[in-house]
This record gives C-alpha cells, sequence and structure tokens, in this order.
C-alpha cells in the first residue's frame, strides 16, 4: 500500500514537473508585473521581522531553495515563486519588508504566515499582516511607483497589465474557526454562515484590489485543510482519509467563493477574475488517498522542529510540515494553476490564459 501511495503521488508529480519544463520559456515576462497577497502558502519572508510564532526563518525551511532560508513555509519555492518562474521572471517576486525601489516596477510579495481574510484570525500567534493591511501595503508601493514612474497615467496603465494573486483564508479556519477555546466565531456562526461571512468580507477586499488598478486577478480558493496532518492529529479522523467535516466546512466556502468569482466577472466588464481550484487539483488520482505524513519533525504548533533533519526523499512528500506543501506538492499545484490538466481545476480559465488577456 505505501508502495502505491507513493507511485500515484510519484507519477502526479512527474505530471507537474513535465509542465515546469515545457512551459518555462525565455526572454521577457509575459506580464510587467507579479503581485502577491496571501498567507503562508505564499509568504516569501514577511513575518522574519514579527513579534510571532508564525515564522520559518530558520532550518530546515528552505533546505532545498537556492538561498537556503528565507522564511517560506516549505523547503523550496511556494506555489507563487513557480507561477512567476513560469509567467518568464527571471527572480523571485521581492517580500513586501525588503522590496528596494529598483525591485518594485516587477512586482512585490505581501503573504504573511498565519494572516486571514479576518483581522483577528491567527492573532494568538503573534503579529500578522491580515488582508486588509496587505492592501494599505499595496496602496503604500503603488505611491512608490507613482514617484519613481513620475506618471501617474503610465502607472495606471501599467499596473492594469500585472497579475495579481490572491490566496488566502486557510487561517480563518485553521486559525481562528477551528479553535473555539480562543475565537468565538464557531460559537456565532454556523459553518454555512460563516463562509458566506467570510466570503462577503473577502468580496470587499477583492474589489479593493481592482480599485488600486488590478484587472487580472487569480483568486486560490482553499485546500482541503481537513487533509493536513496537523488537522488530523487534532481531530481524528474516524477511520477516514481526512477531517470530512472541516472539508465540508470549507468546501461551502470555495463554493461561495465561485459564485462570487462569476459575480465580480460580471459586475467588473473591464476586468477578469479567475478562481483555482485546489480541490480539484490535490484530488488524487483514484480512490487511493495521498500520503499525509510530514516531512520534518513537527512541533504542537505544527512547524518544523528548529534545526531537525527532514525526510530524505523530498520528492515523494505531500507535506512538508504539519501544514504545509512541500516543493514537489507546490510545483504540481502552480503547474495546474498555470496551465490546467482538467476543466474543474480553474474558472474560467488558467493563468497562462489570464496573463494572455
Amino acid at each position: 500500500m505505501k508502495y502505491q501511495l507513493s507511485l500515484a503521488f510519484h507519477v502526479l508529480v512527474y505530471l507537474g514537473l513535465i509542465n515546469v519544463t515545457a512551459f518555462v520559456v525565455s526572454g521577457e515576462p509575459q506580464v510587467p508585473c507579479f503581485f502577491i497577497f496571501g498567507d503562508s502558502l505564499v509568504d516569501s519572508g514577511n513575518n522574519n521581522a514579527l513579534t510571532t510564532a508564525a515564522k520559518a526563518n530558520y532550518r530546515p525551511y528552505g533546505i532545498d531553495f537556492p538561498q537556503g532560508v528565507t522564511g517560506r513555509f516549505t523547503n523550496g519555492r511556494t506555489v507563487a515563486d513557480i507561477i512567476g518562474q513560469l509567467l518568464g521572471f527571471p527572480r523571485f517576486i521581492p517580500p513586501y519588508a525588503t522590496a528596494t525601489d529598483q525591485e518594485i516596477s516587477t512586482g512585490v510579495n505581501y503573504g504573511s504566515g498565519s494572516a486571514g481574510i479576518r483581522e483577528e484570525s491567527g492573532s494568538h500567534l503573534g503579529d500578522r499582516i491580515s488582508m486588509d493591511r496587505q492592501l494599505l501595503n499595496h496602496e503604500i508601493i503603488i505611491s512608490r511607483l507613482s514617484a519613481l514612474q513620475s506618471n501617474k497615467t503610465f502607472t495606471d496603465e501599467y499596473l492594469k497589465k500585472c497579475i495579481y494573486l490572491s490566496n488566502i483564508g486557510s487561517n480563518d479556519y485553521i486559525n481562528n474557526y477551528l479553535i473555539p477555546s480562543i475565537y468565538s466565531t464557531s460559537k456565532t456562526y454556523t459553518a454555512d454562515e460563516y463562509a458566506a461571512v467570510l466570503v462577503q468580507q473577502y468580496s470587499q477586499q477583492l474589489k479593493t484590489i481592482y480599485n488600486l488598478g488590478a484587472r487580472k486577478i487569480a483568486v486560490f480558493g482553499l485546500g482541503q485543510v481537513g487533509c493536513t496532518p496537523a488537522e488530523i492529529k487534532r481531530f481524528g479522523t474516524n477511520g477516514k482519509p481526512c477531517v470530512e467535516w472541516i472539508n465540508d466546512a470549507v468546501q461551502l466556502f470555495n463554493d461561495k467563493l465561485k459564485s462570487l468569482v462569476a459575480k465580480l466577472n460580471t459586475d467588473y466588464q473591464d476586468a477578469r477574475f479567475t478562481l483555482i481550484n485546489l480541490t480539484s487539483i490535490s484530488a488524487p488520482q483514484g480512490d487511493v488517498p495521498l500520503p499525509n505524513t510530514p516531512c520534518c519533525q513537527v512541533g504542537e504548533d505544527g512547524q518544523c522542529v528548529p534545526d531537525s533533519k527532514p525526510c530524505l526523499v523530498r520528492a515523494l512528500t505531500v507535506f512538508y510540515d504539519g501544514f504545509h506543501p512541500s516543493e514537489i506538492s507546490n510545483t504540481a499545484i502552480a503547474t495546474r494553476s498555470y496551465i490546467s490538466v482538467i476543466p474543474t481545476d480553474t474558472y474560467p480559465y488558467d493563468i497562462s490564459h489570464l496573463a494572455r488577456l
């Protein structure tokens, strides 16, 4: 059985690697800039200087990353890193915390570990840059760009051509709704009501991205939170592969998010929003579940124990720690986001199509 699981995942990853070699092209990037909003799934170092337990600026994080330890919550590249490469950017998009004036013209990464759509999500871990604060940071970057380009009209037209990626919402469950001892949301809302409240707030945030000049926006749905090693350890699965009631709750959010993307495309005719369906992309091939053992030794918080030794064959692991995908998983996710393999991967189109519009 273990061999079958490894083989199934190996085939999935192999397809992803084929996509990487087939679609990374030399020459100019397909769009002038790439802006990234989100949580630890895309954080590239913004949490390093914050007072928070949600940090990844220590080994064994970054063990396979070209620059080593940077604050990325995985062994190598994040999904956003790989999508940036697929779009043709020769260097990784810099984190907001350290982005220089020379760097910001190709984009900025605002992602922050433990951040959520809701302001309070992740607060028990310490500081984090919530989605609303990331939008304020984006306003600052636009002002810096306008000053550098000395032409507001040029800056406005420039920003319309860029890709904007938003991957956030997991912490509104993991570090909010699923911790009733700290947060009141699960007592206040049913799962369906909470999904509706979240999507309503997210809709305002996505509209803000539009109002700040974005016209090509890729919105990531949530992955199956109930299949993460940390949630399985905490709640148990009653003999199932994953914690099904968590996945059911998250699916309510994803369904409403798809409807929101459709509505945004109707309401804003001059923009293009697209949904990246992580549930479709991460679904196992056939009926065999993918392995959910973390690669690194994890502590009670689900993160890698500092300076611990990770597994040797990281190319065959889905999760690097208790919550975050390994680089090889990120490769499969990114390539199917960029060019969808099946129609349900993206809606209404993939990122490569978005870039061409």
